[in-house]
């Protein structure tokens, strides 16, 4: 038996394509329909192929019998892809929607089938769903533009950078720590290095000294990269006139607040996001709690950690600095109260609690120049004098 397709006829509520794509890296799984009603026409191209994907949505505006100039709506989850695909299909006149692959809405059966094509069609679905109003069904992702998306690439790489020298400096540490040895890894380790003995004293092996020699060059390297990317991120910051930078001096004003924490939470939100009130704000980081109530159960899962963790890390950082530098402020007066007499366990649960508080509290700091009560403020010039790597 044949199957039925929705036809297209004037007057008709179905006069929009809908189109999600289920991405991957050798090939896309294209899912077309008309509505929620009705089986999805499946197709597969090969990924990043664009002329094939224009050609399967003719076709399929012609299988459904929709005009030629009919509007496409289409979806794909966030994800390695990034947003190029977004920003072409813009260009092409289709409204496209970025789904954060976290809120979709599932079954909730321990095992259930998945596969590229079942996903296509439950994507499309929902995407007919969404449309037509209800709007729980996932999350859109809001897109940066390229030039938001492109400040956001310093501060990462000098968070990978300094993973890698740390990783290269706890492993050099670790070959001389089995042989009786502790020595700080600095530029000078080179040098150092020929003179070393053992803890029987005695010089250390050919293989050995080799091997420190190799991992020594390439700390060494990833070292110098990520002092000439900070010195580059406190030039634009000393000199640079765009509005962003205007946003991470501002920041650099409160004390407790350093260079990578600022230039951080510009580039990941302030600077782009335009975030409507403190909840989203909260719900961005991943800070928002987490309650469970089933009938007599009751408890506290913690806070979702949903959001961006880069942001959700360093502001819990910028929390116990916070207490340090700012302790005549209304948030360190609070915490103490709260939690100053509770145990070591008390004490790190309320830092989540204050990091939240005062990731609004900076928030409301730039968008309407409320300065958190309590808080003092330096000038920002003082946190970049002669510091190429200062926290």
């Amino acid at each position: 038996m044949s199957a039925t397709r929705t036809q297209y006829t004037a007057g008709s509520s179905d006069r929009v394509l809908y189109l999600a794509f289920e991405l991957s890296w050798k090939e896309w799984t294209l899912a077309f329909a008309t509505g929620v009603a009705g089986a999805p026409r499946l197709r597969k191209v090969k990924a990043r192929n664009l002329k094939e994907v224009l050609t399967e949505i003719s076709k399929a505006k012609a299988r459904f019998g929709l005009p030629a100039n009919a509007p496409v709506k289409s979806c794909y989850e966030a994800g390695r892809d990034g947003f190029w695909l977004h920003r072409w299909l813009l260009q092409q006149g289709i409204a496209n929607y970025v789904i954060d692959s976290a809120s979709i809405e599932v079954n909730r059966r321990s095992r259930r089938a998945k596969t590229d094509r079942l996903d296509a069609a439950k994507l499309v679905e929902m995407l007919g769903r969404y449309e037509r109003g209800e709007h729980k069904v996932w999350k859109v992702v809001r897109v940066p533009s390229e030039a938001d998306e492109d400040q956001r690439q310093l501060h990462r790489d000098l968070r990978q950078l300094r993973s890698e020298e740390t990783a290269h400096s706890n492993r050099i540490k670790g070959l001389l720590a089995n042989h009786g040895i502790d020595i700080a890894v600095t530029a000078k380790f080179g040098e150092r290095l020929a003179t070393l003995r053992t803890g029987l004293d005695q010089p250390l092996g050919e293989g050995l000294r080799r091997r420190l020699e190799f991992e020594f060059a390439r700390w060494k390297l990833v070292h110098e990269q990520r002092l000439q990317l900070e010195r580059g991120r406190i030039r634009e910051i000393a000199t640079s006139q765009a509005p962003v930078m205007d946003s991470v001096r501002r920041l650099l004003r409160l004390r407790g607040v350093g260079i990578r924490s600022s230039w951080l939470f510009v580039m990941e939100f302030f600077g782009w996001r335009k975030i409507r009130n403190r909840r989203e704000l909260a719900s961005l980081a991943g800070l928002t709690p987490m309650p469970y109530q089933s009938g007599d159960s009751d408890h506290d899962q913690g806070i979702s950690k949903a959001g961006n963790r880069r942001v959700r890390g360093t502001i819990v950082e910028v929390g116990w600095s916070w207490l340090r530098y700012q302790p005549d402020s209304a948030l360190s007066k609070w915490y103490w109260e709260r939690f100053g007499k509770g145990s070591k366990r008390q004490r790190r649960i309320g830092i989540v609690a204050l990091a939240r508080k005062l990731l609004v509290a900076l928030w409301r700091y730039l968008e309407y120049a409320e300065l958190p009560e309590g808080a003092l403020e330096v000038a920002w010039q003082s946190k970049i004098a002669g510091a190429p790597a200062v926290a």
